[in-house]
């Protein structure tokens, strides 16, 4: 990557209503990825990964848990004035919050001419994969192009539920198609196109005049206004995502992963993709490592049980007779005596009571699932207490009445963190 100066706005203000209720207490970006980390990280990752440490994380519905995570995860280098994450709030110019993507960054406009980049990169903190930033920029800075932005090939069939780009060979865009009944093509394989991932690098002149001009219009998004009217007067392209290498992927590994958690039931499946000896996104890179919080807890400890293909957080504590089966248990759980845990997600600071039965279900963060509880053999009954998707996962709800006055008088059970 060439030496510029490159800031990052990351789009962290998503209200991920499909993914309700985990986003009940919480935004999008904030929510509990693994066995310890924040859908957010990734994004994160991949841009400090990248060379690219001057970010601002553009925040909006239900910040405060993601606040209080960059605030002890994210501390680059207090010493180094262009390595941090800043967390930035809406400006309430003209008494508004953010409303788009371009809205959110016109908002903070002055920021970029503060910074005076020479680019700037736009990027949202939903999805889970591994990408090398510098290599899109390689190919912006290659084409001269004003904006580029990263397009992930999908089958034709699939592309219709997309934002598709038309590109040519060269990957200069030529159109763009919103969830189009016919997709283009992409030119080097008839049988997929060019599904935009709402990820852009910008000329830092073409954007700062871009939105200015977009504030006169009235526009407030990228995608479905400031792209199209640039594609007019200026030179977009395409990075093909599929082209991007990244460093210590493993060969059973799917080598160009990219996830959208956008409802439950993706999410719970994306989960999968982390399990079992060749995990098809594996988590353990040293080459390219996932960073999150520097949690100070112990180690989890095991007291009996089978446990198979299963991941466990720090602290969590596992008792006799316990049956884990691919199964994720983030900090701080205790998982007692004779407990069936079977296609389960468990978040920090639980409780599963002696010989509770749990399938396919989700537990979020500060339960107690009382002893004997059976969750997940029967959705009518479920859909009673909990939310039951489509797909037959069941959520539990975070803070089930009843936590914060017992959880600390449990034994087994110390908490290092809130």
């Amino acid at each position: 990557m060439p030496s510029k100066r490159i800031i990052a706005f990351v789009m962290a203000g998503g209200q991920g209503s499909r993914l309700q209720p985990l986003t009940s207490v919480r935004s999008k970006p904030s929510v509990p990825f693994g066995a310890r980390y924040r859908i957010v990280d990734f994004v994160l990752s991949n841009l400090v990964n990248s060379k690219i440490q001057t970010i601002y994380l553009l925040v909006q519905y239900k910040s405060q848990s993601l606040i209080e995570h960059v605030r002890k995860a994210w501390t680059i280098s207090p010493l180094l004035q262009e390595q941090f994450v800043t967390v930035v709030p809406p400006q309430m110019i003209a008494d508004r919050w953010f409303q788009g993507t371009a809205d959110a960054v016109y908002q903070n406009i002055a920021l970029i001419k503060d910074h005076r980049p020479d680019l700037v990169v736009v990027f949202g903190a939903d999805h889970i994969y591994r990408m090398d930033i510098s290599q899109m920029v390689d190919f912006h800075e290659a084409n001269a192009a004003d904006v580029t932005i990263a397009a992930l090939p999908v089958p034709l069939k699939d592309a219709r539920g997309f934002g598709v780009i038309a590109a040519g060979a060269d990957g200069r865009i030529e159109a763009f198609e919103e969830k189009p009944a016919n997709p283009s093509p992409m030119p080097s394989d008839p049988a997929s196109a060019y599904a935009s991932m709402g990820n852009y690098v910008f000329d830092a002149g073409v954007l700062v005049e871009a939105l200015e001009q977009a504030q006169k219009l009235g526009e407030t998004d990228f995608g479905g206004h400031v792209l199209p009217r640039l594609l007019r007067t200026h030179k977009l392209f395409a990075y093909d995502f599929s082209t991007n290498v990244i460093p210590g992927i493993n060969d059973y590994e799917t080598r160009v992963y990219w996830r959208d958690v956008g409802n439950i039931d993706a999410y719970f499946d994306a989960h999968k993709d982390v399990l079992g000896a060749q995990p098809t996104f594996d988590m353990f890179n040293p080459a390219w490592p996932i960073y999150s919080s520097g949690y100070q807890g112990p180690v989890a400890k095991v007291l009996g049980g089978q446990l198979r293909n299963s991941l466990l957080g720090a602290a969590t504590v596992i008792h006799e007779g316990a049956r884990i089966t691919n199964s994720i248990i983030r900090r701080e759980t205790v998982i007692e005596e004779d407990v069936e845990l079977d296609e389960c997600i468990i978040m920090d600071y639980v409780r599963i009571g002696r010989g509770a039965r749990l399938k396919r279900v989700i537990v979020d963060r500060h339960n107690i699932i009382e002893p004997g509880d059976v969750i997940g053999f029967d959705a009518e009954a479920d859909a009673k207490r909990f939310t039951v998707t489509e797909g037959g996962v069941t959520v539990v709800r975070g803070g089930q009445a009843g936590y914060f006055a017992r959880a600390n008088d449990l034994p087994g059970r110390v908490s290092y963190a809130v």
